[in-house]
């Protein structure tokens, strides 16, 4: 275990180095590995998430050579059954995408494992379509599980809870046939999937609730950069938001509108945010967002919006606690499946700092005073946990130190480089 400590200090400002966008970077190694031909990408996020399916892929016999820092090339071909089975560490994203491209493809079988903390969390949700699109899956509701593949029959499923995971599973899965797929969405997931799979050749169609893939499924290799990732670029941003005189600068970043949620809720509380140099790369759009502080009020944030920024409430409830007043987030039962207890993990987190903080059922209440002790947090193996509570360190009166931060390798593995260059004193 190796504990980091943020301390309170001077403003951070500059330019924060972000990697790629880590949901980006899983959909593109695995599109490019089902394609025809060689794809370049650049950018990509090398986290360990994003290295275990770069693994993954290795073990079905597909070449991804890197070439530089962030610059990979992968060559597309006929899938093998791996030797053993594929480990996908910590990420979900790595084996539920894995398992709906391999739910569609006759003759492969394979078997996914994971991690203590993947190995908590459900598969079922997963397996259920593909069972129904004539996938073979043995296993329970949780790793190990293993799957063969078949042609696949087509299906009509409601994405409910919202997923991006589990539609980009279905899609990946109907690669494998002709027949109708279609997804219903009354609340929308991340479009990423939908978004890449046209630059590859096959356009899905999202009409009002419905996603559908197209008749043409055929990848072509293509070139794919990947935009700086929204959910690493909270802590910094957050950081200028919470800390006194600050102003930080994220070149390129993805600002697709299901991944700005946070961003938005910061400007309602009263942080200071600026775009410029919108354009689209890559099918998605990107742009330079500069983050400001600004005097922070509770807010309230209804179930709804919630999809857009789930992977930024640790982010948020520092926010929150760092405002006047209560602030009201609704809708987080996904969290309690995360890599940890994540909205338990939260309330730990910020009690242990000060801060006046309740989970009631799956919504959030934090009673903002403009400032917090500081204290001594436990990550819980959690990446997200750990960034955020090290960025509260940043405007609490006293330090804040994370039991571990082994874990920020997950998603962000420079984040404390990153942050030192912008002024952080964390160590």
């Amino acid at each position: 275990m190796s504990s980091l400590t943020s301390q309170p200090g001077r403003p951070v400002a500059g330019i924060a180095a972000i990697p790629g966008d880590k949901s980006c970077s899983h959909r593109a190694l695995i599109l490019a590995a089902m394609a025809e031909g060689t794809s370049a990408i650049t950018d990509l996020g090398e986290s360990e998430d994003v290295l275990a399916t770069v693994t993954a892929l290795h073990a079905f016999g597909i070449a991804a050579v890197r070439d530089g820092e962030g610059q990979w090339r992968v060559t597309g071909g006929p899938w093998q059954t791996p030797a053993n089975p594929i480990d996908c560490g910590n990420s979900a994203t790595t084996a539920r995408l894995l398992i709906g491209a391999v739910a569609g493809m006759p003759g492969v079988r394979a078997t996914f494992t994971g991690d203590a903390s993947l190995s908590r969390r459900p598969m079922k949700r997963v397996a259920e379509p593909l069972r129904r699109m004539g996938a073979t899956l043995a296993g329970g509701d949780t790793l190990p599980l293993t799957v063969e593949g078949a042609v696949p029959g087509g299906i009509e499923y409601p994405n409910v809870p919202a997923s991006a995971q589990v539609k980009s599973a279905i899609l990946l899965a109907g690669l494998g046939g002709s027949a109708p797929v279609r997804i219903i969405e009354p609340m929308p997931s991340r479009h990423h999937s939908e978004i890449m799979l046209g630059q590859f050749g096959c356009p899905v169609t999202v009409a009002r609730d419905e996603v559908t893939l197209g008749a043409e499924r055929r990848l072509r290799a293509c070139d794919i950069a990947i935009a700086a990732d929204p959910s690493a670029a909270a802590f910094p941003l957050l950081a200028a938001a919470i800390v006194p005189g600050s102003d930080v600068t994220v070149e390129g970043m993805l600002v697709n509108p299901l991944r700005t949620g946070l961003y938005e809720a910061l400007e309602e509380m009263g942080a200071r945010i600026g775009l410029a140099n919108e354009r689209i790369v890559s099918g998605e759009i990107i742009a330079d967002v500069t983050v400001g502080h600004g005097t922070l009020r509770g807010i309230t944030l209804a179930a709804s919006r919630i999809p857009a920024m789930i992977d930024e409430i640790p982010a948020l409830a520092v926010a929150a606690a760092m405002a006047d007043g209560e602030t009201l987030i609704e809708g987080l039962a996904e969290l309690r499946v995360k890599e940890s207890d994540r909205l338990g993990a939260i309330v730990a987190g910020l009690v242990a700092c000060g801060v006046t903080a309740l989970a009631d059922g799956d919504s959030l209440r934090i009673f903002g005073r403009g400032r917090c002790r500081g204290g001594h947090v436990l990550a819980q193996g959690d990446h997200r946990i750990a960034m955020a509570f090290l960025t509260l360190g940043l405007a609490s009166e006293g330090p804040v130190t994370i039991d571990d931060g082994t874990c920020i390798a997950t998603s962000f593995p420079g984040f404390v480089d990153t942050m030192r260059e912008i002024g952080a004193d964390i160590a």
